[in-house]
């Protein structure tokens, strides 16, 4: 049997006595002898599945499930009831303006109480805020199932919307607290494939439901599913914590806390989100009709496009996970997407030979914008304090319901007015605006470092 060479001090004392000095022809090898030898400064194949890292790898899997569940169920709570908008309509005789007005209610309550809920995370832990949160869009939801008026449904609006927005301060701080660094990218990359699954199903088992059975049962139905959700992730205590056991909540004042939230990097990652999301509505929401109204493509074409868009967002957001794995520049990645998406609408927005396109065009566009997402996530990190992911996600995503409550009425306006074609340009300035807040981000960030460094 072939024998391999003998490293052992012995040999090389024999070969010494033979005539080579292990200085000379042996230096090398015995440098990398007593190199290897220390098992720390080489990660070997055997280290990385080493039982310590093999229960890391497994508990961070089961972090991220759970939170991206969570998030799934958030993002499919906010669509279940705008597909029952015709069957609302018929029974109560609402118009459509009043139905919108339900969705603003929604998403005017939870921007409000995502700022709020980020003290709570912070305060009692992200748990009881992300199991209360899940109740109140259960709850509210299977009330709304027995309202005997439309104007009932304005109050369920504005307690779901609540129980809404304590969804991003809890799931990453959850986030944050648990998973290894290294793999955070493909935490934030889940997180937000499981809020885009939650967007997709919804108008499919809402409105399934609602043709079927009606939409009353539907939204009992429902209800009681996100009770049994509830009760599923109630079980997952360990997988929901976010400070270390036993240790003691932070306590914070309100002049600390409004210091944190005036610091230009949290001020820029919010705006950030306020742009961005006027940006990305205004696409989801009047692309298609956009198209249409713009260039006569046929409405069946149009939203195709829109659905195309969203599955490029979706497949975007996956591939976006192992770019923020694999870099620390994260603002090139954000700023790379936004530039590429933001030049693809502006070319639907001037030619209209590149809008009969529009399918690929707004795939392309959903990809470039989504594997941003990961990256946006880890430069919102970059620039939290310790101890404060719960506030500082709070108000930072509360910039994203801004956004959505801003967009549509300035979209809807532009299309009342005659200019469809001026919303995609306003989604491309949107996301060049976009561009510079990253940008501003990381160099505030790098200020801030370095003007520390020279007080120490």
């Amino acid at each position: 049997m072939r024998r391999g060479v003998d490293f052992t001090p012995a040999a090389i004392h024999r070969l010494e006595r033979s005539g080579i000095r292990a200085g000379a022809g042996l230096g090398i090898l015995d440098a990398c002898c007593r190199k290897f030898s220390n098992a720390s400064e080489f990660p070997s194949v055997t280290a990385v599945s080493s039982p310590a890292e093999t229960h890391s790898f497994r508990r961070d899997v089961r972090v991220i499930g759970v939170i991206g569940v969570a998030h799934g169920m958030s993002h499919f709570f906010q669509l279940i009831l705008p597909p029952l908008f015709p069957f609302l309509r018929a029974e109560f005789g609402a118009s459509y303006a009043t139905l919108g007005a339900l969705v603003s209610t929604f998403y005017v309550a939870s921007g409000v109480c995502q700022f709020g809920a980020g003290f709570a995370v912070d305060r009692f832990g992200a748990r009881p805020v992300l199991l209360g949160g899940l109740a109140l869009l259960a709850g509210g939801t299977l009330l709304a199932g027995a309202v005997p008026a439309i104007s009932w449904l304005f109050p369920l609006a504005a307690i779901m919307g609540i129980g809404n927005g304590v969804f991003h301060p809890a799931d990453f701080a959850v986030l944050n607290a648990n998973v290894a660094p290294r793999r955070l990218g493909h935490a934030y990359s889940s997180h937000g494939i499981g809020g885009t699954l939650g967007y997709a199903l919804a108008p499919i088992v809402s409105y399934g439901l609602g043709d079927v059975l009606g939409w009353r049962t539907a939204l009992l139905m429902i209800g009681v599913a996100g009770f049994l959700a509830l009760a599923l992730l109630a079980t997952q205590k360990s997988a929901l914590r976010s400070r270390a056991h036993g240790s003691s909540p932070p306590r914070h004042t309100l002049a600390g806390s409004i210091e944190l939230f005036r610091q230009k990097p949290i001020l820029l990652c919010f705006g950030y989100f306020c742009v961005l999301t006027v940006g990305t509505i205004g696409i989801q929401t009047f692309a298609g009709t956009g198209l249409n109204a713009a260039y006569d493509i046929p409405l069946a074409i149009a939203t195709s496009a829109v659905t195309a868009y969203l599955l490029g967002v979706t497949t975007g957001i996956f591939a976006g996970g192992f770019l923020a794995a694999r870099t620390a520049r994260h603002d090139r990645v954000a700023s790379t997407g936004l530039a590429v998406g933001a030049s693809l609408i502006m070319l639907i927005a001037v030619s209209p030979a590149i809008a009969h396109w529009a399918i690929p065009m707004l795939a392309l566009t959903g990809f470039a914008i989504g594997s941003t997402g990961p990256s946006r996530d880890m430069i919102v990190r970059g620039a939290t304090p310790p101890g404060a992911s719960g506030r500082v996600y709070g108000f930072v995503y509360s910039g994203l319901d801004l956004g959505a409550t801003l967009a549509p009425v300035a979209m809807g306006a532009l299309i009342d007015h005659g200019s469809p074609r001026t919303v995609f340009a306003m989604v491309s300035v949107c996301l060049f605006l976009a561009i510079g807040t990253v940008i501003q981000v990381r160099r505030t960030v790098r200020l801030s470092v370095a003007t520390a460094h020279a007080a120490d």
